[in-house]
């Protein structure tokens, strides 16, 4: 079935090459217009030059006058030297602002979706590292430097069949057989495949082992252990087994290996002796005058620009992370969406998702410390086989403060993210007192949200930065480091990261506190729900009780989360709750759970008989722990 116009444009426009090109123009027209016309101007060139100088050895033949010959002569000269170094600067700006735009589709991919599913994709890895890292010249040059190569690869191929269809003014299969000799040694020695070889799945996983081991023997944070358990020659094994292997690929990728060099140079060989040959018969014949065999001549000179296909290997570098970007943009933009108010698995909430008087709720209309309820709450990761949480039914009243206790992958930081609407429920609802969490204003949802996940980020930020990343007065700062047990640990004006100068180093306990004190200063901005997973794992057990006292202290008026591990903190809470394999089994006071003796007992048990000495029992045998405030 033949392909028609229109399939076989389609075809054309989504090759990785076509797809650069076209990217390449729409987001930076004016610099791409002028490249475009240099890169025109410098593939005429050759042509040029053999016509000019049979126009100037036919005019001194014949005792013409040399005027018009030397005028073009020189035009063709200048513009020869004049338009490569033009050139090479308008592609080194138009590189630069494309890196710029890619990077910032990058950034908006990344950052646009409002959930987090999209950067928990495994597969989605190695695009990610293609298009975050392209300009860093792990792949290739950078695409500043990558411009110039493409610009001297189309100039050279361009400028080479230009050249050929000179001679079509000599005789017609002159320029059909110096396209297809030259033309054939892009095929026969395939170097065009050298970036293509390079940008496989298996380059990029080798190339991400050998950064990750390079990271590793290169970052303060494992140093300690890289030594510590003598894992240095590891490091270095693995850093030079998979940095060996890339270069081999690219070895490989890069020698003339699918057909002989010789079997190449035998092809244009026989192809130019034929037409030389042809071309000094006729010469000598009288049939060519010898402004024609020059002009002729020097055509069939620049039609070898055409060969050996040394293109390629730049224009799939430079492909490659475009290519990426527009496969990241389609993934992550539906892997990172939300489901919003109107998809719920053709399942409406069975609560109202309007006030009094019929309009639809907002989070401003929500009562602070508002009541939270997950109800019948299914939800299992994108990237998941097995739900987490399983029909999860769970109450928590208005300004209560709720512990959840449970083993490891119980689903205990997976109830965190879904408050703070990272993931939607894949059936059920969370209701933020009767209303759909999905019916309310995503952005003033969470700006009544204050976290701390195990994993909070450390910026390298002034101490001030730290905790109030948004800004706030410097009462409200000085407070929340005062409650976190952090005022102190630096000026606020101190980077926190030794390479600035005055930047101070922090033990990850003394982190702890300064992420303690980022949630509690959102409070004091406004927050009124708190989620804390983990926040204090770092501390010795007393620290984390006292610790966790001042912040209970501190969002007294707000509905407070804590996962933890630790019963001695656990147990100030007003309510616990034990998840286990997704589902809430457990729900009541600490007295009121120990009186029960079910599955918080035994755990809490299990705790408590690792410390011998236990200077105060209370009634149910448990150490009690002294507020020392």
């Amino acid at each position: 079935m033949a392909t028609s116009p229109a399939r076989a444009l389609a075809d054309l426009r989504s090759r990785p090459t076509a797809r650069f090109f076209l990217t390449m123009t729409r987001s930076v027209p004016g610099f791409a217009v002028a490249w475009w016309l240099l890169l025109l101007v410098r593939a005429l060139i050759p042509a040029a030059l053999a016509i000019a100088t049979g126009l100037l050895v036919g005019r001194v033949q014949g005792g013409a006058d040399l005027t018009t010959p030397l005028v073009v002569f020189g035009i063709v000269f200048v513009a020869s030297q004049v338009a490569p170094p033009l050139h090479q600067v308008i592609g080194t700006l138009l590189g630069h602002h494309l890196s710029s735009v890619l990077n910032d589709r990058l950034m908006t991919t990344t950052l646009g979706p409002e959930g987090v599913g999209h950067l928990e994709r495994g597969d989605l890895t190695n695009d990610l590292t293609t298009a975050r890292d392209f300009d860093l010249g792990w792949t290739g040059p950078p695409m500043f430097m990558n411009m110039d190569f493409i610009a001297q690869g189309l100039t050279m191929l361009l400028g080479g069949i230009a050249s050929a269809l000179v001679l079509v003014g000599f005789t017609w299969w002159a320029p059909v057989l110096l396209l297809l000799a030259w033309g054939s040694t892009h095929w026969l020695l395939r170097e065009s495949g050298v970036w293509r070889d390079r940008n496989t799945d298996e380059v990029k996983t080798a190339r991400r082992h050998t950064d990750y081991a390079y990271d590793l023997a290169t970052q303060p944070a494992a140093a300690k252990e890289v030594r510590l358990f003598g894992l240095a020659p590891w490091l270095l094994e693995r850093f030079t087994r998979n940095r060996l292997h890339l270069h081999q690929l690219q070895y490989d990728a890069t020698r003339l290996r699918e057909r002989s060099l010789t079997g190449a140079l035998l092809v244009v060989l026989v192809a130019n002796a034929l037409l030389f040959v042809d071309l000094a018969r006729q010469g000598y014949a009288g049939g060519l005058d010898l402004r024609s065999v020059v002009t002729y001549a020097g055509a069939a000179f620049g039609a070898s620009a055409i060969a050996f296909g040394g293109l390629s290997w730049a224009l799939d570098g430079a492909a490659a992370p475009v290519v990426s970007i527009e496969r990241l943009e389609v993934e992550m933009a539906a892997a990172g969406a939300l489901r919003g108010a109107g998809s719920r698995d053709g399942r409406r909430a069975t609560s109202s998702t309007t006030d009094g008087d019929g309009r639809r709720a907002t989070a401003s209309t929500i009562r602070a410390a508002p009541e939270i309820r997950f109800r019948d709450v299914t939800f299992t990761y994108p990237t998941g086989s097995h739900p987490v949480l399983e029909h999860l039914d769970l109450t928590i009243p208005a300004g209560a403060s709720l512990a959840i206790v449970g083993q490891n992958g119980a689903g205990k930081t997976t109830i965190a993210k879904l408050l703070c609407r990272l993931y939607d429920p894949d059936a059920g609802s969370i209701e933020i007192d009767g209303v759909d969490l999905r019916d309310l204003d995503l952005a003033a949802w969470r700006a009544r949200l204050a976290a701390v996940f195990q994993d909070f980020v450390r910026y390298e930020l002034p101490l001030r930065d730290n905790v109030a990343p948004l800004g706030a007065d410097n009462d409200v700062v000085t407070g929340a480091l005062d409650r976190a047990g952090a005022l102190g640990l630096a000026h606020l004006d101190a980077p926190l990261a030794k390479g600035y100068p005055g930047g101070v180093d922090l033990s990850g306990g003394q982190w702890q506190r300064i992420a303690l004190a980022r949630a509690i200063a959102k409070v004091g901005t406004g927050a009124d729900l708190v989620l804390l997973d983990e926040p204090t794992a770092m501390l010795d057990v007393r620290g984390e009780s006292e610790i966790f006292r001042r912040v209970l202290g501190a969002t007294a008026e707000a509905t407070t989360i804590l996962v933890s591990h630790r019963f001695s903190t656990i147990r100030q809470a007003e309510l616990i709750c034990v998840v286990e394999h997704g589902r809430a089994i457990e729900l009541g006071s600490h007295a009121e759970l120990m009186a029960q003796r079910g599955r918080y007992h035994t755990m809490y048990d299990l705790q408590a008989s690792r410390f011998q000495d236990r200077p105060e029992l209370d009634e149910y045998g448990e150490e009690v722990v002294h507020d020392r405030l």
